[in-house]
């Protein structure tokens, strides 16, 4: 199914009158409104978040990925140079490159339904039995070799990763993040990184409920008990949220150092507040002052699926790709820094407990999501409530009691897809 503008959809749709403080349920069920956006948002006028640089340090190495449910390998040439194509042969369109990553230096790539061998930048250069077998067959004396190639799509490098855009008139990272965002980009990217490690997982909900939850930092101390106990990300720290421009990028932080406790845990009867549990390995808290702004956590999304968190010294990329209208898989790929000593490229590792598949925090929102996917299950005419913190989407340096990143979204949502 393949849909270009919300007019072709079979049911009309149309946004409620209260705008991005409402939220039709009907978005994380329908198919066709999931056809929709992989060809307004995906294939539309954004930046895609491919991979990193190290991913890919030499000639030949490549990576396959996603943008949304499309097939992408990134390949560097023998130039130094990144390309990134659609993963489909020219002939048949099948998948040309079948693993993760590997390297294609010696023979480029070769699709192995009938041997299309293409170069390290999509060219196609050989194609088996071009001329047939002892002079019949083969392909027409016009074939052109140079009219058949893998598709090619835009690429940018910001601060070690790879983002890929199927527009042509796309602004620069820089310039498609703001100065508002961008600095806590460079503040985390911008320096020779260190992989530490990689995981998938599959969560059964649609894609936008897991945008909408890395930007819901409003429920972050109510659902995860680890945080308000341990006092890694609390309400009542110094923190805040910046909003970009455009509303589809935010940033939520929290200043671990900087704690004025507050009753409102306990009057409020926050079931995240009622515990005193002690850890066995305290070892797992234990980190160091890096950066001077004195932010011990922080969640920073790039729209449309891409999120980066700093929680004490623990940075890690968080990609979630569509796999189906009720399903995601959600990436992380946790990091350090080159010039980290030993004992810090530790810490980090054991603080990467904390997030992921089965950490302490985040396995909560593996499955939190999926509630949602399965209450509005048939309530297609129903939909969200989105006050908290007012009914705008603008930065608040002041609390974290907001769901303005999610209004946000909605608000870039609405615009690319055309629904206003």
């Amino acid at each position: 199914m393949v849909l270009a503008d919300a007019s072709e959809l079979s049911e009309p749709f149309s946004w409620p009158a209260s705008g991005a403080t409402r939220v039709p349920f009907r978005l994380f069920s329908d198919p066709e409104i999931y056809a929709l956006e992989q060809q307004r948002i995906f294939r539309g006028r954004v930046w895609n978040y491919l991979c990193l640089e190290i991913d890919i340090p030499n000639p030949g190495d490549f990576k396959t990925t996603f943008i949304g449910e499309t097939p992408i390998v990134v390949i560097r040439d023998e130039n130094g140079d990144i390309n990134a194509l659609v993963n489909r042969c020219a002939h048949k369109g099948a998948l040309v490159c079948l693993q993760e990553r590997g390297n294609k230096a010696k023979n480029g790539m070769t699709c192995v339904y009938h041997s299309w061998t293409y170069d390290l930048r999509g060219q196609l250069k050989g194609i088996a039995f071009r001329n047939g077998i002892k002079g019949k067959g083969g392909m027409p004396d016009d074939f052109d070799p140079a009219k058949h190639r893998m598709q090619r799509i835009n690429v940018e490098i910001y601060c070690g990763l790879v983002f890929g855009s199927f527009a042509d008139d796309m602004p620069s990272m820089e310039d498609y993040l703001g100065e508002k965002l961008s600095w806590m980009v460079k503040r985390n990217f911008d320096r020779p990184l260190k992989p530490l490690g990689v995981h998938s997982q599959i969560i059964h909900n649609n894609w936008k409920l897991y945008a909408e939850n890395v930007r819901d930092s409003y429920h972050a101390t109510l659902l995860h008990t680890f945080y308000v106990t341990f006092k890694v990300n609390r309400m009542d720290m110094d923190g805040g949220i910046v909003m970009g421009d455009d509303k589809w990028h935010h940033i939520s932080y929290a200043k671990r150092h900087e704690l004025d406790e507050s009753d409102e845990y306990d009057k409020a009867g926050v079931h995240a507040a009622q515990y005193e549990s002690k850890l066995s390995g305290p070892e797992l808290l234990k980190a160091w002052d890096e950066f001077p702004d004195g932010i011990t956590h922080c969640i920073q999304t790039v729209f449309p699926n891409l999120t980066f968190h700093y929680t004490l010294n623990s940075l890690c990329v968080r990609f979630f790709v569509p796999r189906g209208v009720d399903e995601t898989e959600l990436f992380w790929i946790y990091l350090g820094y080159e010039d980290d000593t030993e004992e810090q490229t530790r810490m980090r590792v054991v603080q990467g407990n904390l997030t992921g598949t089965a950490g302490l925090v985040s396995l909560e929102d593996g499955c939190i999501n999926e509630f949602v996917q399965r209450g509005t299950h048939m309530s297609a005419d129903k939909e969200a409530f989105l006050e908290m913190g007012g009914r705008d989407a603008e930065s608040s340096g002041n609390s974290r009691a907001t769901e303005a990143a999610i209004r946000g979204f909605w608000e870039g949502y609405c615009g690319i897809m055309g629904f206003r």
